[in-house]
Formats: structure tokens, C-alpha cells, sequence
């Protein structure tokens, strides 16, 4: 009874792992094989004298010995000879040096080779899966995929795509004000897959600007047809992003096409990013209109170029210095992201009394030298460019407190009242 139950438990096994997703049937045959040598080689100290034959569909199997036929008195290895006498209870009309095949009872090899095969099989199955899952997902890296929220944690999201596979959805990589509920489907991108001791983590991403382009690809035909190609991303997350776009076709309005009638290509994306304010800008080669069309819809007076060490000053008038920083400083940090140029903003002075100025070394009796050096530190050296520049770039730059920013206006402020006076 024994018996006939362990090889009703070697069928199991077979069709368990006849239904795993992801392995196709010769790999399939293949493990099979290579898991019943690795058994019988630990048994015998050798598989090459045995044909293993594997049927995944019925889930059965037939292991086939070869043997050379010896005199009774020279056998020595019963695994690899069978004695004259043997072998003519098999065939009457063998002789030495003939070899003889026939059928090996799988179950007689005892209940430790069945343990052996189940546990060989399971941890050659569970490789190829990993290796199935990695080499999906390493080939999907920079792709937008849906998949269903399974498990929120407080640092990441659990989510299953079609197959059942888990991918993971870190907290830093999801949009500030994102917000989903178990079984509700979530659209991101592949950021990468890790495979640490073979062990694949797929990471997802809605915050990389991969995702925000790979959405305008599926938005814009002109973008997906490369008519239209996206030369630079800015993004910060939730809040505003700036993209620069060139077209390849000079009666193709790239802007125009990217946004759509009454913005209906960019809708959807804004959604789909929680309300994420996009600029689109045309690109440009030339660095001075690519910073001005970058700090849009600031309107700029001049533009002062340091090639070297990627500075730009820039120019404005007074009414135009909070449009160039923007909300919290956005717009300034994008177009600095998106130029790849640090910018710094001051108004424009009056020709008249342009001269007149004074350098801040000048003031160290009424401010502390280190509150002076810090912004010396920033590339400004004098009171009127002091007074020029905007006070929330001043308290960013200097990393001074606000009171002291403050202070500093007050006294170089006072300064220039007392000579007008």
C-alpha cells in the first residue's frame, strides 16, 4: 500500500508543477530530468548509464537502466553489470558483453529518493521562477504597467500585476498626494528590478520623469511617430514639472501638439498626476533663450552667461522677479533643473543711480563678518546688489534665518535712505 501511495505522490508532484506560470514545457521536461539524475546520481554515484523519460502532460515518468552483461563470478557493480545468469531470466538468448536495458521502479528506490526528488524539484522550480520574473521585468524597465493594489504598508505598496507577480510601490517613489485603497488599480512605471541574491524586487515609480514622459508617448502620436522628440524633463513631484520639446517637422507646432485642442492631451496627464502643473516649452540650443523661455511667464530684461561654471544671472523688473521664482521658489528650481544652470535673479537697477553703490566690507561695524561672508559666499559683494536680489533667494543661498536676511535689508535699506536724504 506504501507503494502504490508513493507513487501516487510522485504523480502529484508532476502536475503541481505542470500548472506553475511562466516555464515553458521543455524547460519544464528539462528540470524534471536533471532533478531525477541529481537522485539517482546520489544513490548510485553516477546517472550516465540511465535514460530518463518524462511525460509532463500525463505526469508520469519511465527511468530506463543500461547494464553490461558479465560472467556470474566477475560482476562487481551491480549498478552498471548484471550477471550472465540475471540477465537470461530477462532474455534467454543474451551473452557476455551484450548490455541489457530495462524498466527501474522509481518507488523501490525507497520513501528518502521520493523526499529527495520533491525537494530537488521545488527548489529547481522556485529558481527558474525567479529567474522568469527577473528577465520579464529587466526587459520592461522604463515601461508604464497597471497593476492592483494588494497590501498598503507605511513605506511602500504591494501590488500584482496580471500574473500574479509582486511589485512594489515605494512611498518615496508615489506622488505626495496620492491615495489608493486595496483592489483599486494603480499606473506606474518600472523603475528597476533588483536581484539581490536571487531574489528579484521589481520597484515601480510614479515620481521619475521617465514616467511623465512615457504618459506624454502615449498622449501625443506625434511623440510616439518621432515627429516630436522631448529633449529635457524637470519634475518635482506633484507639484509642477517643465518639459522642452523639439519637432522635426517645421509645420508641426511641438508645444501646440503636446498640449492639444483646449489642452485635451494634457489633461489626462495632469490627472493622472494628481493635478501636477506642466509647462511645455519649446527647445533650443541657444542657452540665453533656452533660460528665458524656461523661467516663462516671467518676461526677462538680461541675461549674464557664465559657459564655465553653468551660472546665469538674470535680470528683471521688479514686477517680473516673483513670476521668475514662482510659488515656493518652483519655477526658479525647475528652470535651473531643466537648463542645468544654477540662476540667480535680481532686479534690474536704475541707470541713474546705478553708480552709487556700496561693497559690503563696508558695513562690518553694524553686521557680523560671518553673516557678510556668508553672502559674499553667494557671488554678491555689494549693498545695491544685495538690496536687488529677491529676499526668499537670499534666505535659500545664504542658509541664513529670515531675521537676519531681514536685519541686513533693514540696515543696507537705511543706509542709502540717510544719503538721499
Amino acid at each position: 500500500m506504501a507503494k502504490k501511495e508513493e507513487t501516487i505522490s510522485l504523480i502529484d508532484t508532476f502536475s503541481e508543477f505542470k500548472e506553475l506560470k511562466n516555464i515553458d514545457r521543455t524547460t519544464m521536461v528539462s528540470v524534471l530530468e536533471e532533478s531525477f539524475r541529481s537522485v539517482i546520481a546520489k544513490m548510485f554515484g553516477t546517472d550516465e548509464n540511465y535514460d530518463v523519460i518524462v511525460n509532463p502532460d500525463k505526469g508520469d515518468f519511465e527511468i530506463w537502466r543500461n547494464r553490461e552483461v558479465v560472467a556470474d563470478e566477475d560482476l562487481e557493480n551491480p549498478n552498471l553489470q548484471i550477471s550472465l545468469s540475471e540477465a537470461r531470466k530477462i532474455d534467454a538468448s543474451y551473452e557476455v558483453g551484450e548490455e541489457v536495458t530495462d524498466e527501474v521502479n522509481f518507488a523501490k528506490f525507497g520513501r528518502r529518493a521520493i523526499l529527495n526528488l520533491r525537494q530537488t524539484l521545488a527548489s529547481k522550480i522556485l529558481e527558474l521562477e525567479k529567474d522568469s520574473i527577473y528577465n520579464k521585468y529587466i526587459d520592461k524597465v522604463g515601461t508604464i504597467i497597471n497593476a492592483e493594489v494588494y497590501q498598503i504598508w507605511k513605506k511602500e505598496m504591494l501590488l500584482l500585476d496580471d500574473e500574479g507577480n509582486e511589485l512594489l510601490l515605494p512611498k518615496t517613489e508615489q506622488i505626495p498626494s496620492d491615495f489608493y485603497r486595496k483592489g483599486e488599480t494603480a499606473r506606474a512605471v518600472v523603475a528597476r528590478v533588483d536581484n539581490k541574491n536571487n531574489n528579484p524586487k521589481i520597484i515601480l515609480s510614479r515620481t521619475s520623469p521617465v514616467f511623465l514622459q512615457r504618459l506624454f508617448e502615449m498622449e501625443v502620436p506625434e511623440i510616439n511617430d518621432g515627429l516630436i522628440t522631448i529633449k529635457k524633463i524637470a519634475r518635482i513631484p506633484g507639484e509642477r514639472a517643465k518639459i522642452a520639446v523639439e519637432s522635426y517637422d517645421d509645420r508641426i507646432d511641438p508645444v501646440g501638439a503636446c498640449v492639444g485642442v483646449k489642452g485635451s492631451r494634457i489633461h489626462g496627464i495632469v490627472r493622472e498626476l494628481r493635478n501636477e502643473n506642466i509647462d511645455v516649452i519649446n527647445y533650443t540650443s541657444n542657452i540665453q533663450l533656452f533660460i528665458q523661455r524656461a523661467l516663462s511667464p516671467a518676461k526677462i530684461s538680461s541675461i549674464r552667461l557664465n559657459e564655465e561654471e553653468h551660472k546665469a544671472e538674470v535680470f528683471l523688473k521688479p514686477e517680473e522677479v516673483s513670476l521668475a521664482i514662482g510659488k515656493g521658489g518652483l519655477n526658479i528650481k525647475l528652470a535651473s533643473m531643466l537648463t542645468e544652470y544654477t540662476i540667480d535673479v535680481f532686479r534690474e537697477l536704475d541707470e541713474a543711480v546705478e553708480d552709487e553703490d556700496i561693497y559690503l566690507d563696508e558695513f562690518r561695524d553694524e553686521i557680523d563678518g560671518w553673516v557678510i561672508d556668508a553672502i559674499k559666499a553667494i557671488g554678491i559683494d555689494t549693498a545695491k546688489a544685495v538690496l536687488n536680489a529677491p529676499r526668499e533667494m537670499l534666505i535659500e543661498k545664504t542658509d541664513l534665518e529670515e531675521e537676519t536676511v531681514d536685519e541686513v535689508l533693514r540696515i543696507l535699506k537705511s543706509e542709502f535712505e540717510e544719503e538721499n536724504n
